[in-house]
């Protein structure tokens, strides 16, 4: 009697079991199916990023090679199903180095914003530092080289043009193989404060030569001012170690 009563009650909880396991089950798919697949977002990140970068135009004249690499999603995040995602620029980004892709729900159940880790290179030529060289030194033309260089690696600007750098000075030390960027170079400065000078002013049709005493200390490409023979205060743009010119 006893071990009927017994075999009752297991066939009675085996069907309990069987009618909440099944349910649970097809609860578990029906939600597995309702999630997004992380490589189709991926792949939808890929094809936007790649048209975006197809029509940026590189800077300056130097035909540069865009290269994209795309990071990964929050391996935590559960996405529900959307209709419809749209990839976006967060405010303040742009398609350069290290950045980040928005992607967002439009239309789905329920609406969700992610962001994914992007990098994108930007490869072309540039003036690469050929042998160290210490603060304040004046850069000559040993001194660089052009190689292939990652333009997007940081964000001061490369410099591109010799003209550019050609007997400025170095705000830092800078290391062989560096790529040289606007933040490193500065103008020389070719006369102290108190220096003797010519004045060259120019206006339509004239051009007059005088002395004249330096009230600042002189860089080239930047304003200095100047006492005048006569006692008057002047501002004008230095051209080299000697000559401050005047616009009238």
């Amino acid at each position: 009697m006893r071990g009927n009563m017994n075999q009752t009650m297991l066939i009675r909880l085996l069907r309990k079991l069987s009618g909440w396991v099944v349910p649970c089950l097809f609860v578990g798919a029906a939600q597995a199916q309702a999630l997004v697949s992380e490589q189709e977002l991926l792949a939808q990140a890929k094809r936007w990023l790649d048209q975006s970068i197809s029509r940026q135009q590189a800077p300056g004249s130097v035909p540069l090679r865009m290269e994209l690499r795309l990071g990964a999603l929050d391996s935590r995040l559960r996405l529900a199903s959307c209709a419809r995602v749209e990839p976006y620029l967060p405010p303040g980004t742009r398609l350069w180095g290290k950045t980040r892709l928005g992607l967002r729900c439009l239309e789905g159940a329920s609406k969700w914003n992610v962001f994914l880790p992007v990098t994108v290179k930007a490869v072309g030529q540039a003036w690469v530092v050929r042998r160290d060289v210490a603060p304040g030194a004046q850069l000559g033309a040993a001194d660089l080289m052009q190689a292939e260089v990652d333009w997007a690696e940081e964000a001061s600007p490369v410099v591109a043009d010799a003209t550019q750098w050609l007997g400025q000075v170095a705000t830092r030390a800078l290391t062989t193989g560096q790529a040289l960027r606007q933040n490193m170079v500065r103008p020389m400065q070719v006369f102290q404060a108190g220096a003797q000078i010519r004045v060259l002013a120019q206006g339509p049709g004239f051009q007059i030569t005088s002395d004249g005493q330096a009230l600042s200390a002189g860089v080239v490409g930047q304003l200095t001012r100047v006492r005048m023979d006569n006692g008057r205060v002047m501002s004008g743009m230095v051209l080299d170690a000697r000559t401050v010119k005047l616009e009238i």
